[in-house]
């Protein structure tokens, strides 16, 4: 996958968590978890940006490992809507398997990168 390809995706997930996050009932639980969720969620292709920029190996790899865990911290929010039944399951479901196929690609993106450096 290309670094642009990656973009469009990760610009993509954010978007459908935007939207998610849009539709979820105003209550304490899901404002909370909806606030948390939308601030990791359109972190990753943010960084993920800043990376593709980085000014130099190292940077790059620092800002990596931050996409890394910010896409971890997506799957958790998007884990406790889940267990908590917060949200549609139907587009729940969808977010939860494409958050865990980010943070996979990331990881391994960052086990290569320091392997290289």
């Amino acid at each position: 996958m290309t670094s642009e390809e990656l973009q469009d995706r990760t610009r993509k997930f954010a978007l459908d968590t935007v939207r998610f996050v849009a539709a979820l009932p105003r209550n304490k639980v899901a404002d909370v978890l909806g606030r948390q969720l939308l601030r990791s969620a359109t972190s990753i292709g943010a960084n993920h940006r800043e990376a593709v920029h980085a000014e130099s190996r190292a940077d790059f790899i620092h800002k990596m490992n931050i996409v890394e865990k910010e896409a971890a911290e997506t799957v958790y929010w998007l884990e406790l809507c889940h267990d908590s039944s917060t949200g549609a399951a139907s587009v729940l479901k969808p977010l939860l398997e494409e958050s865990r196929e980010l943070l996979a690609i990331f990881t391994a993106a960052c086990r290569t990168a320091k392997r290289r450096s």
